[in-house]
């Protein structure tokens, strides 16, 4: 499983400014953050993984997407389906989440993510954070935390910005059904 430490090494190997944070208290999921840290909930960060099932005639085929948004501004199956334009989307089961990220469900960081998984990242991220701006993320662990740029985090997390402020009913970024 990835831990602060390869996170630590991995930012410095691409020489980007950060800090890992011991915390008072442990984490029981990257919800906790704000609390724990005193810090406003829009510059926490938080990675969902789903299950999405996409139907190609009869059969059905399921895949996993990742979607990194801020704590203040979860994100819903319906929300992630109208993007991927998966007949159903449903949360990942814990032992899936770790399966696929090699990350402790509910401390993933948006970072060291597997190039096969779909990245989705919430588009408030960029409009709601300047570039100077502190953020937080898990690290996979639950007594540590991850400090660096928004600006950083954004250039650093491997993904897709999507439109995610609409419920089931906006549109899907075409071409974007399967990560190839």
């Amino acid at each position: 499983m990835k831990d602060a430490l390869a996170i630590h090494r991995w930012l410095l190997a691409h020489q980007v400014h950060h800090e890992i944070l011991r915390l008072p208290r442990s984490l029981s999921g990257a919800e906790d953050l704000p609390e724990t840290l005193g810090v406003p909930p829009e510059t926490c960060v938080s990675v969902a993984v789903f299950a999405a099932v996409y139907a190609f005639g009869t059969e059905r085929v399921t895949e996993h997407a990742a979607v990194v948004s801020a704590v203040a501004h979860p994100v819903t199956p319906g929300m992630v389906a109208s993007v991927l334009g998966a007949v159903e989307v449903r949360p990942a089961p814990a032992f899936a989440v770790n399966a696929v990220t090699d990350y402790a469900a509910g401390l993933v960081c948006p970072l060291l993510l597997p190039e096969e998984l779909t990245v989705l990242v919430d588009q408030r991220l960029f409009d709601g954070l300047k570039a100077d701006d502190a953020v937080y993320t898990p690290t996979g662990e639950r007594a540590t935390a991850l400090r660096l740029s928004a600006r950083d985090l954004l250039a650093m997390t491997a993904g897709k910005p999507a439109e995610l402020r609409r419920g089931p009913l906006s549109g899907s970024l075409p071409g974007f059904r399967r990560r190839s």
